[in-house]
């Protein structure tokens, strides 16, 4: 339905068209564009499939085959009326992996409001996969992403290291021509409001699944102006100062330039923060909104150090996480959280290029902090261990939930390349009102820290994330008035991984664990996770997809899998599955639970039929959480 001002103009019922499948209305390809005229609207959609035909009393195997059409990516034959042949039906068909089962051909769609017309666009390449696309300036044709999925694809969901590109497609001439790098992972294209820059998002192909990305530019688009004199067509490449961590944010915000077509804002996690960041495109500069302590350019001098006035903290900006919802005519609309505090609706108008310091926040909507929570940022700078500084890594953040002297509940974030930004946690300021206090680790490889951080974690994996991990706990031991002897473990996917081994490395310091998801056995995810590439990266092994495991991959891995370190393991473990978990295997727990109970560990298994890697969805998520909180309380005694 489309509404105006008079009230609804216009209903379509895309459905009955029979054009296309589903309608992507969230995730990596989906998208909602209207053209500048707002005449049509572009979209991305699944490709249609053909229907299942019942069979016919005189039908003989292969009798339609002169009939047929080869389709390579339905992966069967399909008749000439549209049908699943016969022997067709239940062809293997391919798709995007975790968070990403029913997304497996999309297809480019144009609905022409004033026409009455529905088109699927044509001429893109076919060993592509399109979205986040956007009208190109002149309505003439459409920048789009487009990931490469031969020979096969791998999980796309929190992977920002698939080869993709930013391509135009002009709609007259059906030309498609790649606009960024080859051989690069790029993503989420932003038009400048003058149509003459277009900012993205790229990264390396490969590698750590999620990594420090590049913030690139493109000059004069087909319909749009040249660029002015003396600009260079691309940056050059940035050498940040000590204070900017880089940027590792999945995607740009839908409108995230100023009306000036020259600066652009953005957020992306700050070590232990996730803060707001202005990078002026002609100067070359990159100013922090939100953290008021920095200001310098990508290359060159430092220029100058402001402070921010920020309307829920009188002396500055809280630490905490901000995220930008929209800038238009000059008007950042955002949010602020922290560990103790629900997001909060703040405003702020714009200032001229080179005076956005101070930055003056207005309240829209202001949250109440939840009484009795007070946390703070721990620095844990580890031991070298042999290691150049490069190769070391900046030192973690830890940031810690104090509440209470009598539990201390360390987690780990999952990835492993993920982050703990002090952000507003719904499930941790609830432990915390129960009486726990809460460690929440950012071990080295954590995004927010910088490449070489994360770098330092290939072919450590299980070692030094362990070990950093357990250097935050045994610090804040000893910081903080906690009780030593009432610990437990709260963890999921690579989190439990870390979880699992602490267990096995110490077994008589936990009285309680909780899992979900866990990583167990890295073998045994090479032929069932979506990212198969991930078990070689993440041990310094070379990965291709013509890639078979050899015997002595399979040992490497096994050495650092928790499962063969299990006949240690003492402590009472909850472990909560879902059963459509394409990232790690389900099988994963169960082998797990099993060895547990046969070695008379208490060990109690949740499986939720419909429940994915992350166990996402209000009921399952209530019962996680509740089942957990129970487990440990349950165990740590009063």
């Amino acid at each position: 339905q489309v509404w105006g001002s008079d009230g609804r103009s216009h209903s379509v019922d895309l459905t009955a068209l029979g054009k296309h499948g589903e309608v992507y209305t969230e995730g990596p390809f989906a998208c909602l564009a209207w053209s500048r005229s707002e005449t049509r609207l572009l979209y991305v959609a699944e490709k249609s499939r053909p229907k299942p035909r019942p069979p016919g009393a005189w039908d003989v195997p292969g009798a339609a085959g002169l009939a047929e059409e080869e389709d390579e990516e339905v992966g069967c034959n399909r008749g000439a009326d549209g049908a699943v042949p016969q022997g067709g039906k239940f062809v293997y068909r391919e798709d995007w992996g975790e968070a990403l089962s029913a997304r497996s051909v999309p297809v480019l769609c144009t609905l022409d409001l004033v026409g009455s017309s529905l088109s699927v666009l044509e001429g893109l390449p076919e060993h592509l996969s399109p979205g986040q696309a956007l009208w190109s300036p002149d309505d003439r044709g459409v920048v789009f992403v487009g990931w490469w999925h031969e020979p096969f694809r791998l999980g796309l969901h929190a992977c920002s290291n698939r080869r993709s590109g930013i391509f135009h497609l002009d709609l007259a001439s059906g030309r498609c021509e790649l606009l960024s790098a080859e051989h690069r992972a790029a993503c989420s294209p932003r038009l400048s409001p003058d149509g003459q820059r277009l900012l993205y998002l790229e990264g390396d192909v490969g590698g750590p699944h999620r990594q420090c990305l590049r913030l690139q530019m493109g000059w004069a688009l087909p319909g749009g102006r040249d660029p002015p004199d003396g600009v260079p067509a691309a940056p050059r490449p940035p050498a940040p100062p000590a204070a900017f961590a880089g940027l590792y944010c999945q995607a740009l915000p839908p409108r995230c330039w100023a009306s000036d077509s020259r600066r652009a804002v953005l957020g992306t996690p700050q070590r232990s923060r996730t803060d707001l960041l202005l990078v002026d495109t002609e100067v070359a500069t990159v100013t922090n909104l939100t953290a008021g302590t920095w200001h310098q350019v990508i290359y060159g001098a430092p220029v100058s150090v402001c402070k921010l006035q920020c309307p829920l903290c009188p002396s500055g900006s809280p630490e905490g996480c901000w995220e930008l919802l929209t800038l238009q005519w000059d008007l950042l609309v955002a949010t602020c959280s922290a560990p103790h505090r629900p997001p909060s609706l703040v405003v702020a108008v714009l200032p001229p290029a080179g005076q956005e310091l101070p930055l003056h926040w207005v309240p829209v909507e202001d949250t109440p902090t939840v009484p009795g929570v007070t946390w703070k940022t721990l620095t844990i700078q580890p031991p070298c261990s042999g290691q150049s500084p490069a190769a070391h890594g900046d030192g973690g953040d830890t940031l810690a939930a104090l509440v209470a002297t009598w539990v201390t509940s360390p987690l780990a974030p999952g990835g492993p390349h993920a982050v703990f930004d002090a952000r507003w946690r719904p499930g941790m300021a609830a432990l915390c009102r129960l009486g726990f206090a809460v460690l929440l680790v950012n071990y080295r490889g954590s995004l927010g820290f910088g490449q070489a951080s994360i770098s330092s974690l290939l072919a450590r994996v299980g070692e030094q994330d362990v070990a950093d991990t357990q250097l935050a706990v045994e610090q804040a031991l000893v910081s903080e008035p906690l009780d030593l002897q009432r610990l437990a473990l709260l963890a999921g996917s690579h989190g439990a991984f870390i979880a699992l081994h602490l267990l096995a490395r110490e077994p008589e310091r936990y009285r309680a664990c909780a899992l979900r998801s866990p990583v167990s056995n890295l073998p045994a995810l090479l032929g069932t996770s979506d990212i198969p590439d991930w078990r070689y990266t993440s041990l310094g092994l070379p990965y291709s997809f013509e890639r078979v495991p050899r015997a002595e991959d399979i040992a490497t891995m096994l050495l650092r899998s928790p499962i063969a370190q299990v006949a240690r393991v003492r402590t009472p473990v909850l472990l909560c599955v879902g059963a459509q978990d394409r990232r790690v295997c389900p099988m994963q727990a169960l082998e797990l639970y099993r060895v547990l109970r046969a070695r008379g560990v208490p060990a109690r298994m949740l499986w939720y039929p419909e429940g994915g890697h992350a166990l996402t969805g209000v009921e399952t998520e209530a019962d996680v959480f509740g089942n957990c909180a129970r487990w440990l309380l349950r165990h740590l005694g009063p």
